[in-house]
């Protein structure tokens, strides 16, 4: 796996890996863990963000945890969206933000939307999808 922070010297500096950034992401194991406990399984499909806006929101009441499942969301959306649909890809703003960019060049800041579900559940990551995918 070539990820850039971790470095690679024989590599041309700043060359991404979209393999190794997309194995990176897809991670979120505090949402994969929340999920688990709630008996969601995430799959990396459409169906399991329906599953996810169905969830009795428990972890609002914890500001600790509040942020990263709301990080973890939006990088889970993006996996979705990355393996799903066609031409989707992940990149990165020069502030090292991930956002998925379409094969139309739209660029989606799903950790943005994690964020913003996770705190209110509108608008919920199925929708988000939905609208991703038909672009």
């Amino acid at each position: 796996m070539k990820i850039p922070f971790l470095g690679n010297r024989r590599d041309k500096p700043g060359a991404l890996d979209p393999e190794g950034i997309a194995e990176l992401l897809s991670e979120c194991e505090l949402l994969r863990s929340q999920a688990s406990q709630e008996g969601v399984q995430l799959d990396d499909t459409a169906a399991s963000l329906e599953a996810l806006d169905q969830l009795v929101p428990r972890w609002r009441d914890d500001e600790e945890v509040l942020p990263w499942l709301g990080n973890d969301a939006g990088l889970y959306l993006g996996t979705v969206i990355v393996r799903t649909v066609p031409g989707a890809a992940w990149d990165l703003w020069p502030d090292g933000q991930p956002v998925i960019r379409l094969a139309s060049g739209r660029e989606f800041d799903v950790v943005a939307s994690g964020q913003e579900w996770a705190v209110s559940g509108v608008p919920e990551l199925s929708q988000l999808y939905a609208e991703v995918a038909e672009a």
